[in-house]
Formats: structure tokens, sequence, C-alpha cells
């Protein structure tokens, strides 16, 4: 979701008021708890027609949902027809099999350092089993936390992981919700393998990526280059067609967008303009003038925020990545 839209949805929350809120957060997950936590500590007041905009939007989106068909068969046909019957198979393991992990869960609610701290003295086999049920930039907060001997072989071990026993899974959680103090059990499976791990590393800083890619190259040749093939990085914009820049523009703020293509190449500044209107290409040329220079890291937050606004889109079946690759680039 936009921020643009993750603000309606705090609004709509204020709305609300507490007692409602606190039932609609009791459904939502980490990633969202904190992304609406955010958003809704920086808000100082919220204007009538906000608010109003707000929840006419909520109805119009509520009527568009009058007639569902809630059966198995019909999540099993849209998941595997969307995605894909190995990822539809996987995920509908997740969420029909009714787990609970809670060890492995509650890592999802930890900040990356506490989380990193818990499990760093672990075997790497383990850590890559771990980081395999959390989100990618979750895993790779985590795995920069470590030191780049750690870091790199637990990357090994979930680019050549594809799967896991249940039992396996079940006694590593069982240890997980000792330290944390949880209990229950899981009976969900999870798989590494390349397009994961590549989706882990496209989360890390450039220096770190080089890293880990080098190290597994030394490991193998091949699976770095796997590697390497499946990620996606900022400059791989250029392969998109125009109408999915447009789509992902749009979702884009416009300070972000200035900071992110500072440093990049002439043409893939020329893509981003051509699928602008004349006066916001305008707009856009004059601010990346004005800017001035940018720290690096902060070149590489904004691309990443954009390229986590990308993967849903494509995710979404919005927009349609091209190719992929290409080396990681720096800013002079």
């Amino acid at each position: 979701m936009s921020d643009a839209g993750i603000r309606r949805s705090a609004v709509l929350l204020f709305g609300l008021g507490q007692a409602q809120a606190v039932e609609v957060f009791k459904y939502l997950g980490p990633k969202e708890v904190q992304k609406l936590s955010q958003i809704m500590s920086a808000i100082d007041n919220v204007s009538y027609e906000e608010l109003d905009n707000a929840v006419n939007l909520f109805r119009e989106q509520c009527g568009q949902r009058i007639s569902i068909d809630a059966s198995d068969d019909y999540l099993r046909n849209v998941l595997t027809e969307a995605l894909g019957s190995d990822k539809a198979g996987t995920l509908l393991d997740k969420v029909m099999q009714g787990a609970d992990n809670s060890g492995i869960e509650s890592l999802k609610w930890m900040d990356p350092a506490s989380a990193a701290d818990l499990i760093r003295n672990e075997h790497p086999q383990i850590i890559a089993t771990i980081l395999v049920h959390l989100e990618p930039d979750m895993s790779s907060a985590i795995l920069e936390c470590f030191s780049e001997r750690l870091r790199n072989e637990v990357l090994i071990r979930t680019a050549t992981l594809e799967g896991v026993q249940p039992n396996a899974i079940r006694e590593l959680n069982d240890v997980l919700t000792q330290l944390l103090s949880g209990s229950d059990r899981t009976k969900k499976s999870a798989a590494g393998g390349v397009e994961l791990t590549a989706e882990i590393l496209n989360f890390m800083g450039s220096n770190v990526e080089v890293s880990a890619l080098n190290y597994i190259r030394e490991y193998d040749p091949e699976l770095a280059l796997r590697i390497q093939d499946k990620m996606f990085v900022f400059e791989n914009l250029m392969d998109i067609d125009n109408r999915s820049v447009q789509i992902i523009l749009r979702e884009v703020q416009s300070e972000s967008l200035v900071i992110a293509l500072k440093g990049t190449s002439a043409n893939l500044r020329e893509k981003i303009f051509k699928n602008m209107s004349q006066r916001a290409a305008e707009m856009l040329r004059e601010d990346l003038e004005a800017k001035g220079p940018v720290k690096l890291t902060e070149v590489e937050a904004e691309q990443k925020e954009i390229l986590k606004i990308v993967r849903q889109l494509a995710d979404e079946g919005q927009i349609v990545l091209g190719g992929k690759g290409g080396d990681e680039g720096f800013v002079e």
C-alpha cells in the first residue's frame, strides 16, 4: 500500500474511536501494525474533509465486495492461477493448516537487533531455517546485525535450502518458544532457495550485498550467478514497460523519487521523465538540480523503499517486471 493509502487507513482508525481501532489491530500483521503506528504517531490533527474522504473511499471499496465465494476451492484456484502451483501450495499450507508458530511468529514482532541477538549463536543452518519464515526485509535487517562471516554463511545455506521437514520446524519452533516464553508448536514448512536469497539481498546495502555475493561466488560461482539473475535493482527499472513505470510513479512520493534518482544513469532519468506529464517532469528536473549532494545511504534507502512498492505491484499483477540482474551501482 502507498503512503497515502496508509494515511487514509490511519485517519479511518482515528475516526472509528479507540475501542473499534483495537479490534481492527487484532487482525493486522506485525508489518501492518508498525506502518500504521508510525503514520498515526506523526498525525497531529485530521480535518473533517480528510476523514470524510477516507470514510467514503472505505465505503466504496466495501461496496465492491458484496458477493463472495468463500470456499477453499475458490481460494486454491485463484492462488494457483495467480502464483503458480508451487507458490500457491506453499502459501495454502501456511494459511489453511491452522498452524500456530508461537516461537517463530514472535520474532516478527521483535526489532531486528533483538531478534539477531536471540539467534546469532545458533548454527548457520538453524538461522537460515528461521529466516526463511520471516519477510525478506526483516531477514535482511537481522543479517546486517551479524558479522560478515556469519551473514555470508547463513546466506549460502538459505540459497541451498530447498525445504524443511515439518518435524524439524516443530523442534526449532519449540526451542524458540522456550526462549521467548511462548508455547505450542508449528506444522508449517518453508523453503529457502535462490529466489528468496536474492530478495533478501535486495534489501541490503550495496557494500553488504557485494561482500555476500563475492563470498557465495567463491563457494559456488554458478549459485552466485543464479542469485544475481534473480535480483532486481533500481537500474532494472529501465527494463520495465512504460505503462508499468507510470503505475509505479503514481505510488511514489515526489521527495522519495528525487533522492532515489540521485546518481542514477541519465538513461533511467530520461525514462522516468518521459513517463510523466511535461510539467511534472520539469518540476522533477528542477528538484533534482536544487537538491544538491545526498548521502549514499539515503539514496539506497529511498531506492529500496521504491523497490518494495515495485515488488508489491508486481505481486498484485498490476505491473510486469522486465529483465533482472545486473551489478550494483555506486553513487558518486
